[in-house]
């Protein structure tokens, strides 16, 4: 990454330029320092340089260990957009995002360290918006750690906006409102999560779509990301979504459960450009919504 120091910044250390303008957190920058390269009219040197106007910074991020189970699979993959510091995707269903023991392969992690070693790119993967693995629809990816620190910040500010279609059974008595309910994992289960006074706050926003004699289609808005957060909720109401056999929704409609990130909106971390990027239901979704 290079960047031309101007007036205004003169005077600064390398250190603080980075974290006070380009917001490098403490861990990233002692990523840097120790493992990196800083350079300065292409010299090399340390975090402590002061800047002059119209120097050239230069940073190299160190090389980035990759998991166990990152090892590159080649797969298809639908790309909605790339440039140096993202990756959106449009995910499938029946595939998990990060490669665990019940999935060691096959998964989305896997193919895009396919896909960067294909283009020579030396990054790992660095998930921003987690998607289950029978959830299909937009992924964002972080293609390096810079990128990765910035969009984590971003989640917690709430600036990373999920919005999702689901299909539940029933019909809500509101066609319009706000769960807000603690999530925490279920006793018991390393997997399930539920409802309960000691979990993390958890807030989700929905409308009706459409209607059917048994079903409700539903648009969903994210403000917090727990696990398992949009399944838990609308479980908890007593309208799990179709397909979603782990939170008590029935198999018989759909064989997978019936939720989709339909779009995503987020700033990029470079350019601070407000993004919006959509993917339509997946085919074996089609419902009216």
């Amino acid at each position: 990454m290079n960047w031309i120091i101007t007036a205004q910044h003169e005077g600064l250390m390398v250190r603080t330029y980075l974290q006070r303008e380009k917001r490098f957190s403490k861990r990233l920058l002692k990523q840097v320092i120790h493992g990196g390269t800083i350079q300065v009219n292409h010299a090399t040197t340390t975090a402590r340089h002061i800047l002059k106007d119209g120097d050239v910074l230069s940073i190299r991020l160190p090389e980035e260990k990759k998991g166990a189970m990152m090892t590159p699979e080649k797969m298809p993959l639908a790309i909605l957009y790339e440039d140096d510091a993202v990756l959106v995707l449009n995910k499938p269903a029946g595939r998990a995002s990060i490669p665990s023991i019940n999935h060691s392969s096959g998964t989305m992690a896997n193919g895009v360290l396919a896909y960067y070693a294909e283009k020579g790119l030396p990054y790992t993967f660095h998930i921003v918006t987690r998607l289950d693995r029978n959830t299909s629809g937009v992924m964002l990816v972080a293609k390096h750690s810079w990128s990765h620190s910035l969009l984590a910040e971003a989640q917690r500010n709430g600036v990373v906006e999920p919005t999702y279609y689901t299909i539940i059974e029933g019909h809500l008595k509101q066609k319009q409102g706000s769960i807000s309910a603690p999530i925490g994992r279920k006793d018991g289960s390393i997997i399930e999560r539920t409802v309960r006074s000691d979990g993390k706050k958890a807030l989700t926003h929905y409308q009706v779509v459409k209607e059917t004699t048994e079903h409700t289609c539903v648009l969903v808005r994210l403000v917090t990301g727990r696990t398992h957060q949009i399944r838990v909720h609308f479980a908890h109401m007593g309208h799990p979504i179709a397909g979603d056999d782990l939170y008590g929704g029935a198999l018989s409609f759909f064989k997978r459960q019936a939720l989709h990130c339909y779009q995503l909106t987020f700033v990029h971390p470079v350019s601070s450009e407000r993004m919006t990027f959509n993917a339509e239901l997946a085919d074996d979704l089609q419902f009216p919504c």
